[in-house]
């Protein structure tokens, strides 16, 4: 059956530029059959006309735009709302040892997937049907990433998996992370579903495990999903304990290629920046989690243009868009000029649509023919919008909407800000009931 989109301002992606057009688009087949331009001048003057036919979506002058993604995603953090902590929360470290640390050796295999459940209903909300997800889970490791691919694609969502490695809980939960890595790239990626080689941070992983897991990238053309960076500590720790900093183990092991997402990227020097361009590996940027843990931000100024940016939130919400308008904003805090934010704002939109691209070729342009993934915003725009102002409608209108609709491969996964073959209830019940027992044994 196909479906209709009508009246709404198609935002495509030609050329680096977003050229918006208005008219209706038709879908057919999980793709984009047909986009119709109309005189959007007839519309604004014409008697609205309501249609009960379920195949047709009036937007009514709202604007459509592709999926958001979600570049650095903890799923399994969602569960962590309310817990009773104990011991010091007065630096990263501690934060990391009395909460995250505790948290992730707590959750099974129930907990896992409600954490995810939870995390792909706000991500839906939040106009997110791409995740590049770094999940953590020790005493549940092997089959933990099928059960996040599982549970994504029960909601009808694509993900970039994979489990995080480290040292800190001992060699052999180090040694069942690599494998747990390595199995689900082999035997449950597909069109949907992809695979990175997950490492938590160089300060808690040995030279002996990196050499390892570089091995395993090499074999099979894989990119690192890793925090670097984050806090002072992984600086300073590397250095002392390996005598290298984390960038240099990076290097010198063979871990960096331009698939890698190095995540943060905080406490950096003009070395490690000089060596991400090299490599074209991606920098996640969280601002959001970086100013709750007090850990800094990064220096947005020094980055060489070369290095592609993307945009996560680190687990702390599901909305990249938001992380994404942080740092507009924060740059215009530190002084710098409009004729300079907006252009480093617009590379790092078209940085992310080039990377994930890199894992999923048919992300779509608003293009015909193209996979009908997209969403529409619940913004109508009040003057005028072409490619020349289509930023500044984006940033002080857009972004400040929330997502009315969202479609993934032809078909609605929310529709007029309702769910679509979802028992919200029921699931929310469920994800409370995992909560609990989490809240009772941390």
């Amino acid at each position: 059956m196909k479906t209709k989109i009508s009246n709404t301002w198609i935002c495509q992606v030609e050329n680096k530029t977003i050229k918006p057009v208005f008219g209706d688009i038709i879908i057919n087949d999980g793709k984009i059959e047909q986009i119709i331009p109309k005189d959007h001048r007839h519309f604004i003057n014409s008697p609205i006309e309501k249609s009960n036919d379920p195949a047709i979506l009036d937007a009514a002058g709202r604007v459509t735009t592709l999926p958001n993604v979600n570049f650095h995603e903890h799923f399994y953090s969602r569960l962590a709302k309310g817990l009773n902590l104990t011991g010091p929360m007065d630096s990263f470290i501690h934060i990391l040892e009395n909460l995250w640390w505790k948290l992730d050796l707590k959750l099974d295999e129930q907990m896992v997937k409600a954490s995810v459940q939870m995390g792909a209903l706000e991500s839906i909300r939040s106009g997110v049907t791409y995740t590049f997800d770094h999940h953590a889970s020790p005493n549940f490791t092997k089959g933990s990433l099928a059960v996040i691919g599982d549970t994504l694609k029960n909601f009808n969502l694509r993900g970039v998996l994979c489990f995080e490695t480290s040292d800190r809980n001992g060699g052999q939960k180090a040694s069942d992370a690599l494998s747990e890595n390595t199995e689900f790239y082999l035997n449950h990626t597909d069109e949907n579903l992809k695979a990175m080689m997950g490492l938590h941070a160089s300060f808690t992983i040995s030279d002996k495990v990196l050499k390892q897991a570089a091995e395993i990238i090499k074999n099979n053309n894989l990119g690192i999903h890793i925090h670097l960076c984050e806090g002072l500590a992984d600086r300073e720790i590397s250095q002392s304990r390996y005598t290298e900093l984390p960038t240099q183990r990076l290097k010198k092991l063979g871990l960096i290629n331009e698939k890698s997402i190095l995540s943060h990227g905080i406490h950096l020097d003009k070395t490690d920046r000089d060596l991400m361009a090299e490599f074209g590996a991606a920098v996640a940027y969280n601002p959001d989690s970086n100013m709750n843990n007090a850990v800094g931000l990064p220096d947005f100024e020094k980055m060489p243009d070369s290095v592609p940016i993307i945009t996560g939130t680190d687990g702390m919400h599901a909305n990249p868009v938001k992380s994404l308008k942080q740092l507009f904003l924060l740059e215009r805090h530190n002084g710098r000029s409009f004729d300079a934010v907006f252009p480093r704002f617009q590379k790092i939109y078209f940085d992310q649509l080039d990377f994930v691209k890199k894992y999923f070729p048919d992300f779509s342009s608003l293009q015909m023919n193209d996979r009908a993934d997209f969403i529409i915003w619940d913004y109508v725009p009040p003057t005028p919008i072409t490619d020349q102002n289509f930023w500044g409608h984006y940033i002080y209108g857009i972004t400040e909407r929330p997502v009315h609709s969202v479609v993934q491969q032809g078909g609605f996964l929310m529709k007029n800000f309702q769910f679509i073959n979802l028992d919200e209830e029921m699931i929310n019940k469920d994800i409370y009931k995992q909560g609990k027992r989490l809240f009772e044994i941390f």
